[in-house]
């Protein structure tokens, strides 16, 4: 790890020293250069969207925003997903990646959450958790939008707004530390080269402790951008994406309803395993082009390589797992993975305006190609079965990895010898076109019908299998989509929107069979209010949304005797729904008191019965869908003000999580609660700033997420951070 990162930090200083001449210069606004008569930079358009007011738009779009993520404290993707109440954390894989479900369906659940980056497929692949430290913007894009994204979560998409170069010389350099030996650094720097290139940097360093004993991260990432103004109607951005994490891998605490939770204190694996080893290098180039002042091309490439590497003890499951005997002790397994994955993804769409006698048409026409190579491998030691209500002090301690969950104490066996599990190698490979035309029938009244085809080609080949045996499949679909608005005045619309959405799915069965594709129907309707056409004071969105969203060919883990002998595998668990009602508010008074609150009521649930799946357990018709919260809440509230012309700001936020399934095919819930957080910051000095943050004020101790009743993810304590920031 650190020969990787002393070559990326001697590149980066390379790149200071290139700029240094420039960051001494004073460079004009795009105004300024427009009215001297020098280039001006081609507006920075987003993928797939348009150029729509969000009253004009047929879907509950959310929008994080660089203020709000600071207000939070977000440093990592799942922190700022909280902020929406319709994003629900899903198992993070021992805390090795992003995982989480959008109106109550997750996308895959053998690999990281599907999200987009500037409008390219990058979520897949095994880099750890998304740090924000490159991220000025997280977009929450829900609702039926399959016809554009395709191959998007099957509830809506999230896609990271990256920092790039404003032409223009700032930055800061802020340093954090905190609870359980926190320690983070990050870094913004931009200049100017010249008059027609941009430059910007961002980075960060943690080294953090946790309030799991011996757990410790170290976490380290860079993100470079350079912008080039080929000419007044064009711009090329070339960013790099690279990040080196080494995560302990994590399962959390055992539950069991007679002995309750295991203490959320104890790591139940193995200091002595080391850390998992994960790593990402990806690149994205990017050619933006005008046409005219109607017409405009948006094209690009992007590449990410990632890999995940190390040895985890892991908690057992019922029928290997001793704490469900004597509530004092955790059995465990262990493995060995060694994960990586390639993903190239080619993108252009063309946007425009044109009339068709009385009619305005708001076109837009892409078409993308993606593959993504994955590549899975896995040893494991297992213990045997023994019978319920066997003394657990009759049991080999080796045998069994067996760990007091009291008082643990470490290296007490020599690290097992694992047997072949999983050997795999899959290519996923797709091309799509999408076309979408929003018509402006009357200045009041739009419509949206659109639509595309995907064409999709797997080949997964079994490299356990003697012989090797390689299967490949193909699919094609198109999915529609139709939308209207009418906007009742200049502060008031209505909306609804319709859409299909396809996609193909990873790895197979225990024998060998591939999965049908992902066949997902979405509806919605709503109404949107911009309270600033009624009340001078304030600026925002309002927005009020009902949905139902229908999907097909859910896949959920096999752990059944036959399928765990034969190595890791899914099995098809049928048709699910999810129905629901979302308040989203984003409001900014000029009293300096700014308000966020995002609620939403989510029914998700199976609609067929499934005798096999999930541990051989029985999934039935009416049963939930895991970790989703039938009511979920966020809240965050800030104020503004001067303190003898010093500028202060407070504020406070609120998280409440609903009851949630925490096992699929058994009745096994985690409990609802409620966090709380307080914040103040003080600008000491001129761009100088102290602030301090407290979360799980009232010491809450909760749950956030899990994959059975032995993996569960416990929540922090009471924690504190104090941070400085230097801005110019």
């Amino acid at each position: 790890m650190r020969i990787n990162r002393l070559l990326v930090s001697s590149s980066l200083c390379i790149l200071g020293i290139a700029s240094a001449p420039a960051m001494a210069q004073d460079f004009e606004t795009d105004e300024e250069a427009g009215a001297s008569g020098n280039v001006i930079l081609v507006t920075d358009r987003r993928a797939y969207r348009g150029d729509f007011e969000p009253l004009e738009t047929p879907n509950a779009d959310q929008l994080i925003t660089e203020d709000l993520l600071r207000d939070a404290n977000a440093f990592d993707l799942s922190q700022a997903l909280d902020l929406s109440a319709s994003v629900a954390r899903q198992n993070n894989f021992g805390g090795l990646w992003n995982s989480f479900s959008v109106r109550g369906f997750q996308g895959d659940i053998n690999l990281p959450s599907g999200f987009l980056v500037n409008g390219f497929n990058a979520g897949r692949g095994f880099g750890g958790p998304r740090d924000l430290s490159g991220i000025e913007a997280v977009e929450i894009l829900k609702g039926p939008r399959s016809a554009l994204y395709g191959r998007g979560e099957p509830g809506g998409t999230v896609n990271l707004v990256t920092k790039r170069p404003n032409f223009e010389t700032s930055g800061y350099v802020q340093f954090q530390a905190g609870s359980f030996d926190f320690y983070r650094g990050d870094v913004d720097l931009q200049t100017t080269l010249g008059d027609n290139v941009g430059v910007r940097v961002a980075g960060f360093y943690e080294d953090a402790g946790s309030f799991r004993e011996t757990v410790e991260t170290e976490r380290f990432g860079i993100y470079p951008s350079i912008t080039a103004r080929l000419g007044e109607d064009t711009a090329l951005t070339y960013e790099l994406e690279y990040t080196e994490q080494d995560i302990p891998f994590d399962r959390g605490v055992v539950f069991d309803e007679d002995f309750g939770f295991s203490p959320r204190r104890t790591f139940t694996g193995e200091p002595g395993d080391g850390p998992i080893e994960t790593e990402v290098l990806g690149h994205q180039l990017e050619l933006q082009h005008d046409f005219s002042d109607n017409w405009s091309l948006l094209a690009g490439l992007g590449y990410r390589d990632t890999s995940l590497t190390g040895n985890a003890s892991e908690n057992n499951f019922r029928g290997r797992q001793t704490f469900f005997e004597d509530g004092q002790t955790i059995s465990r397994f262990f493995r060995f993975r060694d994960f990586d994955s390639e993903y190239f993804v080619a993108r252009a769409e063309l946007a425009g305006q044109f009339d068709t006698g009385s009619l305005r048409h708001n076109l837009i026409f892409g078409a993308d190609y993606d593959r993504f190579e994955n590549s899975l491998f896995i040893l494991r030691f297992r213990p045997a079965f023994f019978p319920a209500g066997t003394d657990v002090s009759t049991l080999d301690p080796e045998a069994y990895l067996l760990i007091d969950a009291f008082n643990p104490v470490y290296g007490q066996f020599p690290t097992p010898v694992p047997g072949p599990n999983t050997d795999r190698e899959e290519v996923l490979e797709g091309f799509g076109v999408y076309i979408q035309d929003q018509i402006e029938i009357t200045d009041r009244f739009q419509i949206r019908i659109g639509g595309r085809f995907d064409d999709f080609e797997q080949d997964l080949t079994n490299l356990r299998a003697d012989p090797v045996t390689t299967i490949t499949t193909n699919d094609d679909r198109f999915s529609p989509q139709v939308g209207a608005v009418y906007q009742i005045d200049d502060g008031f619309s209505l909306y609804a929107s319709y859409g299909e959405g396809f996609r193909q799915q990873t790895g197979s069965d225990f024998e060998g069979n591939q999965f049908a594709p992902n066949i997902t129907e979405s509806f919605e309707f709503g109404v949107k209010a911009d309270l600033s056409a009624y009340l001078d004071s304030v600026q925002g969105i309002v927005t009020l949304t009902a949905f139902q969203v229908d999907q097909s060919n859910i896949l959920v883990n096999d752990d059944s005797p036959a399928a765990t002998a034969a190595g890791f595998f899914s099995i098809d668990a049928g048709e699910a729904r999810s129905r629901g009602i979302e308040f989203d508010a984003n409001l900014a008074f000029d009293s300096g008191f700014n308000f966020f609150l995002s609620y939403a009521y989510t029914d998700a649930d199976f609609q067929t019965s499934q005798p096999d799946a999930d541990f051989g357990a029985l999934i039935e018709a009416g049963d939930p869908l895991i970790n989703s919260p039938d009511h979920q809440l966020s809240v965050l509230v800030s104020q503004d003000f001067d303190v003898s012309n010093v500028p202060v700001t407070i504020g406070g936020r609120m998280l409440h999580v609903g009851e949630r399934l925490g096992f699929t095919g058994f009745d096994f819930f985690l409990p609802d609660y409620t966090i709380f957080g307080l914040f103040g910051e003080v600008e000491v000095a001129d761009g100088f700033t102290i602030r301090g943050d407290i979360d799980n004020l009232f010491d809450e101790t909760y749950y956030t997420n899990s994959f059975a009743d032995v993996w569960v993810q416990p929540g922090a304590p009471t924690t504190a951070r104090v941070s400085a920031r230097f801005a110019f």
